[in-house]
């Protein structure tokens, strides 16, 4: 599933090509995604988008009526294309512009979505109850100590519940407890304020760089304009169990954890 620097990468990519534009039409050809499409999305015809916001995975394309939320599911992926381009398989959502510029959203899986917030309202609440944006003045020192408090669950799955703090996936969160030094099985509710603090300000170096290097290369996810992502070649412990720390030349073991992945280097990492 692409995660918060490959949605943050896809938005600064399509920005460019779709603010200030307007839209001439909508065409929906499969409507049934993890939602169905609502036929409402027919409405911004006409209208102009006046901004491209993200908040946690989801793409937010605002217009003077209303908010176009998109999401990319498990395997979606969204282009800036000529309207010319043959459809190809998967192809279930265009958003066409006045100047022939397309946004369309392929999702083999469908478990991706797009809905319209009337009036910027979100009524289905899937924004609302969502925690801090961990690039965000609000993810500071102290938060994660205090909603960890009394919390026996892996520290892992703590951060990878969005109404803790967003955006912060299977690959970061691998990558993020490697530099912090902490084990993926720790109790949350046993880590200290100090290494708590410490994890938070990595949590939002590891996703800056993951944004400025171009998002993490998976195996089904590309940049707005087709180029792949860069920060693959980075990760410390993804990806790689069974090879060598990088730090310590330690055998790195990997183990489930919520139907994921968690690989941890048994020296450099501690409870």
């Amino acid at each position: 599933m692409p995660e918060l620097p490959e949605v943050e990468v896809c938005r600064l990519g399509i920005s460019p090509h779709v603010l200030d534009n307007e839209v001439s039409n909508v065409i929906v050809r499969n409507a049934r995604l993890r939602w169905p499409i609502p036929e409402e999305v027919q409405s911004i015809v006409g209208q102009r988008v006046i901004a491209v916001d993200r908040r946690a995975k989801y793409l937010l394309l605002r217009f003077s009526t209303g908010t176009l939320l998109l999401h990319l599911g498990m395997s979606g992926t969204i282009r800036v294309i000529d309207k010319s381009i043959p459809v190809a398989k998967h192809d279930h959502f265009d958003l066409v512009f006045v100047n022939g510029t397309t946004l369309r959203l392929n999702d083999p899986r469908r478990f991706g979505a797009v809905l319209w917030f009337e009036g910027h309202k979100d009524e289905q609440g899937l924004l609302s109850k969502l925690g801090p944006e961990p690039l965000s003045d609000d993810f500071s020192h102290g938060h994660l100590f205090s909603k960890a408090k009394n919390r026996k669950v892996p520290i892992k799955t703590f951060l990878m519940n969005n109404h803790i703090v967003v955006g912060v996936g299977n690959i970061y969160a691998n990558e993020a407890l490697f530099q912090a030094g902490i084990l993926p099985m720790a109790k949350a509710g046993e880590i200290s304020e100090q290494r708590f603090n410490k994890l938070t300000d990595i949590i939002k170096q590891v996703l800056s760089a993951a944004i400025e290097q171009g998002g993490t290369t998976l195996k089904d996810f590309t940049q707005a304009d087709g180029r792949p992502g860069y920060f693959a070649q980075s990760l410390f412990v993804y990806g790689r169990a069974g090879q060598a720390c990088l730090t310590c030349k330690e055998t790195l073991l990997e183990i489930r954890q919520s139907n994921r992945s968690s690989v941890y280097c048994p020296n450099c990492q501690k409870n």
